[in-house]
This record gives structure tokens, sequence and C-alpha cells, in this order.
């Protein structure tokens, strides 16, 4: 998931014109790995309740920080939308934040799609 994850950011930044060696560094892998994989990440613990059966509004009402993966999300959809660029990953995650989508059938969903070959990488 990390990994294709990673695939769908270059293939925006690189729409968008960016550079795709940006996005293997810190900033790009490096927080994505965290937000991942890190219990202390804000976006890990929404995801996690999300994932646990709880609604947004109630895991953002619990929180004192902001989860800033939220608001990017849909802000990732329309970009992606924008340069017509194909995000999987994050067409679901807006599908749980956004319209009620269970964890398990949008993880369903991804698991289920037919493989394609590699595109867009430098």
């Amino acid at each position: 998931m990390i990994t294709r994850g990673l695939a769908e950011m270059v293939r925006l930044g690189m729409a968008m014109g960016a550079d795709p060696r940006t996005f293997y560094g810190l900033s790009g892998v490096g927080d994505l790995v965290l937000t991942c994989t890190g219990t202390l990440s804000r976006n890990h613990h929404v995801g996690v309740r999300l994932g646990q059966g709880d609604t947004l509004d109630a895991v953002l009402a619990g929180m004192q920080a902001v989860a800033e993966g939220v608001r990017t999300s849909r802000a990732a959809a329309g970009l992606a939308l924008r340069h017509g660029v194909e995000m999987p990953i994050v067409r679901e995650v807006n599908a749980v934040l956004f319209e009620g989508k269970s964890c398990r059938k949008a993880v369903s969903d991804l698991m289920e799609r037919v493989a394609k070959p590699e595109k867009g990488h430098p």
C-alpha cells in the first residue's frame, strides 16, 4: 500500500510539473512511511480509529491537533481530477472520509482492482 501510495504521489506531482526525485526524500517517502506506520502520527490515528468503526466527526472531535491528511485528501482528489491522474487510493480514502464508505469495502475494492502495467515513473 505504501509503494502504491508513493506511485500515486509521483504521478500527480509529475502531471503538475514536479521533479519526481522530490518524492523520494524525507518529505515524500519519509512522511508517507511515518503516516502509514507511526503511532504518533495524527493521520495514522485518524485511520486507525476509522478502521475501528468510529466516524470521522467523532475522531476529529476528540483530537486537539489537526490531522492535515483529511483536508489534503480532498485537495489531492481535486488535483487528480483536474490533471487527469488516476489515484485509486486517494479516491478510496475520500470515499471513506466523506461518503461513508466502510474501510473494509475500500480496502477490498483496492485489492480487487485489475492489475495494470506501471507507467509514469522516471
